[in-house]
């Protein structure tokens, strides 16, 4: 169980088999693992002391809020519409903060600027996207971290050239802001030289934080306080997820170490080579896609790692708990759920008179979401699934800011436990590589 102090609560005693039957893991597996946890957390603890990882210092920073601020301040100057360039790391986090506001769901209340977050390129959304909005009060923030992801950079150029057709483009440095890396080992920073060439206000990507694990720096901090988020609270819950790594407890004591222990010893023991992650919260959706990213990109190495899978609950147990349950025995559950009972619509006590519905009268939304989370939790650990629990005691800045560091650290973890480098992306270059030959062929 995680520290009672957090804004969660990491319950795991029915991934055991003592719990749920011959699906569980062993205790001494667990045991086993947590012990290999040790000197991963000993080598967190010695980069945060020797600042050899950037990442750890980052939610104790305060001195890029101030420039952050000022970016924020043009990008909202006189703006109907806010456009965020970036994929993968440099948009994901992004999205899942601005889900704390209700964006991309329906409880989004429209405050400010409208915010589109086009993160995937396709030619029909980004021309409706770009037709959609008056380009005279259209602003635009295009993140990047090496300053060469091709993406990015084609949304951007095309963004410029329906400007520059509409007549605006004398007036085209008030229209974005940059935030990508400085040049460094020589090496120019195309995206960086382009934004000074044009006027474009820029902000520096940490060179020493990976786009993936960037979410705590104004690549993340940046949008929240675009979006009216508490930077501040953001920060708070990183720090006091990471403070027992720092302090030398032990690994039972450090949940993202539990986790990690988990998941490895079930894959080995039990070969779940599949973690599903199940949310029942709406604004969880792009926290899960986040996580999917940093799991599998940091992980997927030397034939190792696990498949990331991402549910939403309650939908998704009418789409895809048939198979969990009888499925193949491949797979790891994670449910995240929060404080949901008395919230929400109420059914009126009228409904009692319909024998069909009576059992929902005088109840809310909220308490049928409830019960569901808790049944799915039940349901997998009767039918032998191993499955921990995530409780989210509200869900705001703080407790967000708190998952991102647990998982980031759990990701971390496991990627030392494996002996892999759980930074670095070499597979995914060959695919860049072939398409700007392609695209160089049209």
């Amino acid at each position: 169980m995680s520290r009672p102090n957090l804004p969660y609560e990491q319950l795991v005693d029915t991934c055991f088999e003592d719990k749920i039957g011959e699906g569980g893991l062993s205790r001494a597996a667990y045991e086993r693992a947590l012990e290999e946890a040790a000197p991963a957390l000993a080598w967190l603890k010695e980069a945060y002391e020797k600042k050899t990882l950037a990442l750890l210092r980052v939610p104790e920073r305060a001195d890029d809020i101030a420039p952050l601020r000022e970016v924020a301040a043009k990008l909202l100057d006189n703006t109907t519409d806010l456009f965020l360039f970036g994929i993968g790391g440099s948009s994901l986090g992004a999205q899942a903060l601005a889900q704390l506001t209700g964006w991309g769901t329906q409880a989004h209340v429209h405050k400010g600027p409208r915010i589109h977050i086009v993160d995937n390129l396709d030619p029909q959304t980004m021309q409706a996207a770009l037709a959609a909005t008056d380009l005279r009060t259209t602003r635009f923030l295009v993140v990047s971290k090496s300053g060469g992801t091709v993406e990015p950079s084609m949304q951007m150029l095309a963004a410029m050239t329906a400007i520059e057709k509409a007549g605006g483009g004398k007036y085209m440095k008030y229209h974005f802001a940059v935030l990508t890396e400085p040049a460094k080992d020589g090496k120019p920073n195309a995206l960086r030289a382009f934004a000074e060439k044009h006027g474009f206000p820029t902000l520096e990507h940490d060179p020493g934080v990976g786009g993936r694990y960037s979410v705590l720096t104004n690549v993340g901090m940046l949008p929240a306080h675009i979006f009216g988020l508490d930077v501040d609270a953001i920060r708070a819950g990183a720090r006091d997820v990471l403070a027992p790594v720092l302090a030398g407890k032990p690994a039972l004591e450090i949940a993202p170490a539990v986790g990690a222990a988990l998941s490895l010893a079930l894959q080995r023991e039990r070969g779940a080579n599949i973690s599903v992650l199940m949310a029942y919260a709406d604004r969880l959706e792009r926290f899960l896609a986040w996580h999917c990213q940093l799991w599998a990109e940091s992980l997927g190495k030397d034939g190792k790692g696990t498949t990331p899978v991402r549910a939403l609950g309650p939908v998704d147990q009418h789409s895809q708990l048939q198979l969990y349950l009888a499925g193949p025995r491949d797979k790891m559950f994670t449910v995240f759920s929060t404080e949901t009972a008395g919230e929400g619509p109420e059914i009126a006590e009228a409904f009692r008179d319909e024998p069909a519905f009576a059992s929902l009268a005088g109840h809310r939304i909220g308490d049928l979401v409830d019960a569901e989370a808790r049944a799915t939790v039940d349901t997998l650990a009767r039918n032998g699934r191993p499955v921990r629990r995530f409780r989210l005691k509200t869900l705001d800045e703080y407790t967000l800011g708190a998952l991102f560091m647990h998982f980031m650290l759990e990701t971390i973890i496991a990627g030392k436990m494996l002996g892999i480098d759980p930074f670095d992306q070499p597979a995914v270059e060959e695919g860049k590589i072939l398409a700007k030959k392609y695209l160089a062929e049209m």
